[in-house]
């Protein structure tokens, strides 16, 4: 930690309580911030984990009113989701609340009264959408009507789902209310604002000048919005579900999400901490990182930090790593179309496997692009790394030394270089870990995480102790020795990023690890605490330590030392580290995804054929008689050589026998071509096209989707019938 620092507050993006949480977020907020506070508190760092369910917003409501509930009933039903999803996947935070407590609501109440009292906020008095029937303002996305982009029905007040376009309710054509149907009226309402535009020049300074090491994705955006100009935002709402505005007179008015969400870190450190959250909040010596993912770069780095600079007294984020986006089976994420792999499904879908998730996320995450999951990779991650290497090692020190020593840990004897230089490359791959992780690159702390494992399977296969063991039994006990001391060393390097399969791997060892101090007892004094190989297991560890570890704590200090496991330690029955992933398992998965792609692309089809051209420009009479269009019969068709779209027609015209070539092989087959009686413009200029001479054009009709069909007579003409 910086010597400045007593303490570090770490915060994740309040999920939003409408939906599951899915593995975008995980890989882009919640695994990353779990592994820096696991680190942390393993260096025996004082750390507060805070995070919350976001429950207020006009979504929410939209879809307690499509499934006939209260908004309530959908917060408090995925608030457990989200729980559970994150408690099942090794990620625990002091304090995992909600913005519809009564301790959220007083402290963003509270926050606003300060600033409204002190002159902070702009009121406005604007027009805004009415719906009469309902008797009462519209939020945008209730709002819906035609895009004037791309002419889609049901496009939102903010958005167009179909081509993406951000919107303003003005702009929509014949806009109407989602509640009751009915056609809108504007109706003047009055709103607070922020006037981000009075805080640019000192976010300029703070951020552009003060905070050039941020990731480059989240000082580029922030420079962005700074160079463009920042305007007022509004920080209310004319709804009914969410913390009222705390002013006379603003009845059915609450805070807008934006403002009340991010209060929630405070508001969440006080429920936990009622007597001691300020020094999470107002002391200088407390470091603030904020977790997010790039989507919400602007409210933690240029809203929440102008709204904490207008109340004055709180610390501001000393570090903001927001993560790009991650994919799915190189497409984005999708919650409205269900493509996504959801927490709580995975969990349900492979049990026992939570640290493989956390594994391949972290390989993959997207921390300076977007990056993809797919699940071959996921499989060959865990089949070839996790079990290959890391597994594999373990397995074969412990069952050998059951083997051949009874499961102590044997003397240690002459260093060879090999032995000597194995154990060197330990402490260096922890240094690097600790760079990356402290400058928030997760991923390549990992790869050196993984290099430890790497170096002890290589050295375990290089010394082959089974066969060393038929003629020289101290040397096999020196090499099952270092064995055993890389997989103590594996023990404490992985406890950040695989929780669970570091435990499980501490049971093997009987060791355990110092897991740091725990404020989820609320106001009481903290402890320092040790894991041994039951993970809710805690327990303070003295002198004379009765745990199951028998005397034997890791701390992440130790992390490379030659001695961690000291000679007659007994060690518990080798169990399988990781187990492999079989093609059925993965081929489940993608026939999910592949019944949501069909039925995307079936959507995508219908609705593009749909699609009409716009109406090219007039043509006179005289111009339109002039074509010749004739009917015509197909004799005979080839592919012309080396194309892959140009069919050769011979043709009956009824005036003559023509060639005509066109490109429609993708369409059509030639044998499907002979004998189909078609319209041609029979008076086009001859042109050669590959060297064939072409007299004519075969007339098709082209669908919304791209596909070309042929205009043909409904019933059999003679060939040469003029049409017109």
């Amino acid at each position: 930690m910086d010597k400045n620092y007593k303490r570090t507050l770490v915060t994740c993006a309040l999920p939003y309580a409408n939906g599951p949480v899915h593995i975008g977020h995980l890989a882009g907020v919640y695994v990353p911030a779990d592994i820096y506070v696991r680190y942390l508190r393993m260096r025996g760092e004082d750390v507060l984990y805070v995070c919350g369910s976001d429950e207020h917003g006009v979504p929410i409501t939209i879809k307690a009113q499509k499934q006939g509930c209260t908004p309530q009933d959908i917060v408090d039903e995925y608030n457990k989701v989200i729980r559970d999803s994150f408690s099942g996947l090794g990620i625990n935070f002091d304090i995992y609340s909600r913005t519809s407590s009564e301790t959220h609501a007083a402290t963003a109440s509270e926050f606003f009264r300060k600033l409204y009292d002190e002159g902070k906020f702009i009121e406005k008095e604007s027009e805004q959408y009415y719906d009469e029937e309902a008797g009462t303002f519209l939020a945008d996305r209730y709002i819906t009507g035609t895009c004037p982009k791309c002419g889609a029905e049901g496009a939102y007040g903010d958005q167009c789902e179909k081509c993406g376009s951000t919107l303003s309710p003005d702009e929509l054509i014949d806009p109407k209310s989602s509640l009751s149907g009915s056609a809108l009226v504007k109706k003047k309402t009055k709103h607070w604002y922020l006037p981000l535009d009075q805080y640019e020049k000192w976010l300029s300074e703070w951020i552009l000048d003060g905070h050039k090491e941020w990731r480059s994705n989240v000082y580029g955006q922030c420079k962005s919005w700074i160079d463009g100009g920042l305007q007022p935002r509004a920080v209310s709402r004319d709804l009914d579900w969410g913390v009222p505005v705390p002013v006379e007179g603003a009845e059915g008015k609450v805070l807008y999400v934006w403002f009340d969400a991010p209060i929630g870190y405070i508001s969440n450190t006080k429920e936990l901490l009622p007597q001691s959250w300020e020094k999470w909040w107002k002391s200088q010596d407390t470091k603030l990182v904020h977790f997010i993912g790039k989507d919400n770069i602007v409210f933690h780095c240029i809203v929440f930090p102008s709204m904490l600079k207008a109340y004055g007294g709180y610390i501001l984020p000393e570090n903001v790593p927001a993560n790009e986006f991650l994919n799915l089976e190189g497409d984005k994420i999708s919650t409205s179309r269900n493509w996504a792999v959801w927490a709580h499904e995975y969990l349900k879908d492979f049990p026992g496997k939570e640290d493989v998730l956390r594994y391949v996320l972290t390989a993959n995450a997207p921390e300076t692009k977007d990056n993809d999951f797919s699940w071959k990779d996921f499989q060959a991650r865990n089949n070839s790394e996790l079990v290959a290497i890391f597994g594999n090692f373990v397995n074969r020190a412990i069952v050998l030394t059951h083997k051949y020593f009874g499961g102590k840990v044997p003397a240690v004897g002459e260093l060879l270089d090999i032995d000597r230089e194995t154990l060197a490359e330990i402490p260096v791959l922890r240094a690097n870990m600790e760079r990356y992780i402290e400058g928030y690159h997760f991923r390549e702390a990992l790869r050196e995480a993984m290099n430890i494992a790497r170096a002890g399977n290589k050295y375990i296969s290089d010394t082959e102790p089974w066969k060393v063991a038929k003629t020289d039994m101290d040397r096999c006990a020196t090499i099952l020795n270092v064995s055993l001391q890389i997989c103590a060393s594996l023990a404490i390097a992985f406890e950040p990023f695989l929780p669970f399969s570091s435990e499980k791997l501490r049971k093997m060892l009987g060791v355990s690890i110092y897991a740091g101090t725990d404020h989820r007892l609320g106001e009481q004094e903290t402890v320092n605490t040790y894991r041994d190989g039951e993970a809710a297991a805690l327990h303070t560890c003295a002198d004379e330590c009765t745990a199951s570890c028998g005397g034997v704590c890791l701390k992440w200090d130790m992390l490379g030392n030659a001695g961690l496991l000291p000679e007659g330690h007994q060690i518990g029955a080798a169990e399988l580290l990781f187990a492999k992933i079989e093609d059925d398992a993965i081929q489940a998965q993608l026939d999910r995804l592949g019944v949501i792609r069909a039925e995307k692309e079936a959507v995508a089809a219908a609705e593009a054929a749909k699609v009409v051209a716009p109406q090219k420009d007039e043509v006179s009479f005289d111009d339109f008689g002039k074509m010749d269009i004739r009917t015509a019969t197909v004799l005979e068709a080839e592919r012309v050589p080396k194309t892959d779209k140009l069919l050769k027609l011979t043709i009956d015209t009824g005036i003559d026998t023509r060639t005509i070539v066109s490109g429609i092989a993708e369409y059509y087959a030639p044998e499907d071509m002979v004998g189909k009686q078609i319209c041609i413009l029979a008076n086009l200029a001859p042109r050669k096209i590959r060297g064939i001479e072409s007299k004519g054009m075969i007339l098709m009709a082209r669908q919304g989707d791209g596909e070309m069909r042929f205009i043909t007579p409904q019933e059999t003409l003679s060939n040469g019938a003029e049409i017109g």
